[in-house]
């Protein structure tokens, strides 16, 4: 065999097996990757989003739920926000005229750091969010749940903070970086939220 031989017949093997990849692509769902690495309410709300919204297209989908993100998975889920180091989040007032629910309230951080003010800051945001129809952060799990998108919950993370898996959602699996990362291999989006 010549070399030109050779050359051709190489590209014709190369060319079959890029046809071979692109229709396994298409006959296959698309799949999502995420790592979801914040569990405060704000942060929340992305990697559930994506991975709902993509779910209920038809993709398949994997959370990696690690260090911070790591409480979502939990029965008991409590998500708060605090304006405190997020200087971009703007206050507004879920209640009272138009005008008033417009103004965007500069919060001074030495009010930021009283007892209680992040309590009141999660309230208002969470009003916020009912009053404009968004889902929350427990009805976005739960239809990811619905979906069939897979939560798994960072081992290594559990262990360091204490968490044990019962007190996680049953829906959940749990898994270290290799798991995730055998999953993420294959995927067609991988984000790091």
């Amino acid at each position: 065999m010549t070399d030109e031989q050779l050359e051709q017949r190489v590209n014709e093997l190369f060319a079959q097996r890029m046809a071979q990849v692109e229709q396994e692509k298409t006959e296959r769902p698309k799949r999502l990757a995420l790592i979801a690495s914040k569990g405060t309410l704000d942060w929340a709300y992305p990697p559930l989003i994506l991975a709902s919204t993509a779910g209920a297209m038809g993709w398949e989908v994997g959370i990696f739920f690690t260090f911070y993100g790591l409480p979502l998975l939990l029965k008991d889920l409590r998500t708060v926000v605090t304006p405190l180091g997020n200087p971009a989040m703007p206050m507004k007032m879920p209640f009272g005229p138009d005008g008033f629910q417009k103004v965007e309230w500069p919060i001074p951080t030495a009010l930021q750091v009283i007892p209680g003010f992040n309590t009141m800051a999660t309230s208002l945001m969470k009003q916020t969010f009912k009053n404009k129809g968004v889902a929350t952060i427990g009805e976005l799990r739960d239809m990811c749940v619905e979906t069939d998108v897979k939560l798994i919950a960072c081992q290594m993370t559990m262990e360091v903070f204490g968490f044990t898996k019962e007190q996680f959602i049953d829906d959940c699996t749990v898994g270290g970086a290799a798991t995730f990362l055998e999953y993420a291999s294959h995927a067609d989006v991988q984000l790091f939220v």
